[in-house]
């Protein structure tokens, strides 16, 4: 990144909700910090804990209300081991985790409760207000804690936010994208598809700060069957000064933070020199630069003012295709029949050219409803890098579940050749070639065998000149209290969206700007 306000900053990629069987999922903890650790930076697994307005008094909903109880039985049960596995994966420098727990509302939303230590209790609070009150007594103590909300966008009353009884005391960030969708807005990609309903305009993103509220936005899976970081369901990236629990925990104070969907897109924002999270004192003028380093060709990068877009950027036209610096190519892998698990083993080196890094691309099987049945194996991919040129993983596949939901795995090369550098390797039992000369020009697939057997596809190569853009100009405000009809909020906000051509996404936390008088 070479725009200024984040000098001495790295950004690393983490989920810090999701589940496994450890309450109601699937798979133990030490499977789903295992897949963690195979392709995130840092990482808290979820035990759901309490409901306290559970409703029980529904006859339609009785077998629902007596599953979450008994989930709720064995996640008191298991907490202890749920700490132990969570202190004994952390290692900083390498990967940091921290421990969780969730609280259900009807009436106040879902929250994620996170310890900034690995040891913590339960904390069965019998409405928002009373969760607080814990978290300042535990505060007094010195044991720091935050609570999240997520899934935000259905509507309040039915597990979606209540904007009205927001503080940003314990909660610096809310979760904005993950398996039930996006709540930026009413629109957009991502709807809410879940069996709880559609999204609620009066309880997105964009409702919230218009409403003069502050806080910052990630993204999280949500995943339920020990696969933290599944592909396309959600991720954060902070920006911190080191991979520590210190670092990561006051990145997300600082509200340094960005939602994505899957991709490692390094997101960059700045008003006036201050990076994404801060609010600044009144300024006429707003210098705003952005700054992307995409996992995949960018279709466009958006600033928006007030919730409203202002300005569109895209990497440079002549910049679209070649090799005068490194690609990007994803190897991807699936297909074939649906629920016929496949196990996939590849080999595959750089001939001519320099591996320069290595991005998994791994998901779990899509567990929307965790009552469902499910496989009892849930560590099924990694990968190793035994040689400088080379890079070899398993994985499992069992085909796409609709022609609208992918549920492929693979990995993401960055490559610097020229068009005779070649990939060369086996996938499977099959001996694979291909030139990126070749890949430039278009998407190479092959097969496992004959017609409709299992795929793969080594994507097109994307020159990194078409995975980047930076963009900068000047915003005026405008003189008034309330600019915009944002309904009297107190403070201008600016944020960006990313948008590349592979369908992932990336939302920076907002930057405020004050008001003049």
């Amino acid at each position: 990144m070479t725009i200024p306000g984040y000098d001495g900053l790295s950004v690393y990629y983490g989920d810090i909700h999701n589940h496994c069987g450890v309450s109601y999922g699937h798979g133990p903890p030490e499977a789903a910090y295992q897949n963690a650790r195979a392709q995130l930076d840092f990482a808290s697994v979820t035990a759901h804990a309490h409901w306290p307005d559970i409703p029980r008094g529904d006859a339609r909903l009785a077998a629902l209300v007596a599953y979450h109880e008994a989930g709720f039985r064995r996640a008191a049960t298991l907490w202890p081991h749920l700490q132990d596995v969570t202190e004994g994966m952390h290692e900083d420098g390498r990967f940091v985790t921290f421990l969780s727990f969730e609280w259900h509302s009807l009436r106040y939303g879902d929250h994620c409760v996170y310890y900034k230590d690995g040891r913590g209790e339960i904390i069965r609070a019998v409405d928002l207000e009373d969760l607080r009150r814990h978290l300042r007594e535990l505060g007094a103590r010195g044991v720091q804690c935050i609570m999240l909300p997520h899934h935000i966008g259905y509507l309040a009353g039915r597990r979606g936010i209540r904007w009205e009884s927001f503080t940003p005391e314990f909660t610096p960030v809310v979760e904005m994208v993950s398996m039930h969708g996006l709540a930026e807005s009413d629109e957009g990609p991502y709807p809410y598809l879940h069996t709880m309903g559609p999204r609620d305009g009066r309880s997105t993103m964009q409702h919230g700060l218009r409403l003069g509220h502050v806080f910052g936005v990630i993204g999280s899976s949500d995943h339920h069957g020990a696969h933290p970081g599944s592909y396309g369901a959600g991720r954060l990236a902070v920006w911190a000064r080191e991979l520590t629990r210190e670092g990561i925990w006051e990145a997300l104070m600082a509200r340094r933070t960005h939602a994505l969907t899957g991709d490692r897109i390094a997101l960059a924002v700045t008003v006036n020199g201050r990076p994404m999270g801060s609010v600044l004192p009144a300024a006429g003028e707003r210098r705003i630069e952005v700054s992307v380093n995409g996992g995949g060709a960018l279709d466009y990068v958006e600033i928006l003012h007030n919730n409203r877009p202002i300005h569109r950027a895209s990497p440079p036209l002549e910049a679209a295709r070649g090799l005068a610096e490194a690609v990007l190519v994803h190897l991807e892998l699936g297909w074939g029949p649906r629920d016929r698990d496949v196990d996939w083993t590849v080999d595959v080196r750089v001939a001519g050219g320099r591996l320069v890094s290595v991005e998994p691309r791994f998901c779990g099987r899509h567990v929307v409803s965790p009552e469902a049945e499910e496989a009892g194996e849930y560590a099924f991919s990694s990968w190793q890098r035994p040689a400088e040129d080379r890079v070899r993983f398993v994985t499992r596949t069992w085909g796409n579940p609709t022609t609208l939901t992918p549920s492929t795995q693979g990995l993401c090369l960055e490559i610097r050749g020229d068009e005779r550098t070649r990939i060369v390797g086996r996938i499977n039992d099959r001996e694979v070639e291909v030139a990126l000369g070749e890949l430039v020009a278009g998407a190479r697939a092959g097969y496992l065998g004959g017609f409709r057997t299992p795929a793969y596809c080594f994507q097109r190569a994307v020159s990194r000149a078409e995975a980047s853009c930076e963009t900068a100009f000047v915003h005026r405000a405008e003189a008034g209290p309330d600019e915009g009809g944002q309904g009297g909020a107190p403070r201008d906000w600016y944020y960006a969206r990313v948008a590349q051509r592979n369908g992932q996404w990336a939302w920076s936390s907002p930057i405020w700007v004050e008001r003049s008088a």
